[in-house]
């Protein structure tokens, strides 16, 4: 089968199609036939080995040579201990522990996959398993008149979230780069700002920061936080993970503020509801572009490096 592989941590440019041997389900796991791959944020970072959690499980060299995790096909063979799918199925789910999805065929737990809706194309259910649940988790708690800022509004999971937000009565504020900002209002924000022209830690004070780009300190994201507000981060450098974890922590609770890193749970439980908006016209996916796996390369450069407007897909098959 045809796949984009690599073998060292780097640029794009590392990638690169090989034929590769089709691989076989265990007893619990599903082989899928991949119709349609939608790239995250944590592809690239995989890819280039950076933040250093990205190389869990490989430190010196990649655990696993095919990235991709969020798929969307039809199964093609089950292990002997699969009792909800069958051959022919089409279904869909975030395979992170294993990836393999930038492939004609990826190896997936039986556990990680859900019923595709028929409503749904591939390519707009690939979207959901992973940008879905992280935005659904990060607006939980949210209340009409809240004030949400979500910093990196302008992707996959921002799309998702500024919607999320929006559908529980809050004013919401996108931050990202100036090429997003029009983007971010046609998503529904309220206000937009470009992070490289206006310090967003400067303005508020917000009931909920979801910050998808962490990069800045603690104290800064402090003081925009209303009394009792809530910071929650997803990504982002080890050193501002750590600072949230503790300096935050302690910063927030001294002066009646909740900083913390958003532990995302994964799975069909916390997907399909997302996935039940976009069937029920609640939520509008947006698909940036689509490529082939020719075009991974500059599909993940895409999505890592800022220019992609929500969801970049990959078609498989």
């Amino acid at each position: 089968m045809r796949a984009v592989v690599y073998d060292r941590y780097g640029p794009p440019d590392v990638l690169r199609i090989e034929n590769v041997p089709r691989p076989s389900p265990a007893a619990s796991q599903v082989l899928v036939q991949v119709a349609a791959t939608s790239v995250n944020l944590s592809d690239w970072e995989t890819l280039r080995g950076s933040p250093l959690y990205s190389r869990i499980g490989g430190l010196r060299t990649p655990a696993r040579r095919i990235l991709g995790s969020d798929i969307a096909g039809r199964v093609e063979a089950v292990g002997p201990a699969v009792t909800s799918f069958r051959p022919g199925d089409e279904v869909y789910g975030d395979n992170l522990g294993l990836k393999g999805g930038f492939a004609e065929y990826a190896i997936a737990p039986e556990a990680a996959l859900a019923r595709k809706p028929p409503a749904l194309t591939f390519a707009e259910a690939s979207t959901i398993p992973q940008a879905g649940v992280i935005a659904w988790q990060g607006t939980g708690g949210v209340a009409p008149g809240h004030r949400v800022l979500i910093n990196g509004a302008g992707g996959g999971s921002g799309s998702f979230a500024i919607q999320l937000a929006k559908r529980l009565g809050a004013h919401v504020t996108g931050v990202d780069n100036a090429g997003k900002l029009d983007f971010m209002r046609s998503a529904g924000a309220d206000k937009v700002i470009d992070y490289r022209s206006e310090d967003f830690t400067r303005g508020g004070p917000y009931d909920l920061i979801l910050d998808l780009v962490a990069h800045r300190s603690v104290f800064a994201y402090r003081r925009a936080l209303a009394r009792g507000g809530r910071y929650r981060c997803v990504g982002g450098s080890v050193s501002a993970l750590l600072r949230i974890l503790t300096v935050g922590t302690v910063a927030g609770r001294l002066t009646h503020r909740r900083l913390g890193v958003l532990a995302v749970k994964e799975g069909p439980a916390y997907f399909e509801p997302v996935a039940d908006l976009c069937v029920a016209g609640d939520l509008t996916i947006h698909i940036s572009h689509t490529v082939g796996l020719d075009d991974v390369p500059s599909a993940l450069a895409d999505v890592g490096e800022g220019r992609a407007l929500g969801k970049v897909v990959v078609s498989v098959n």
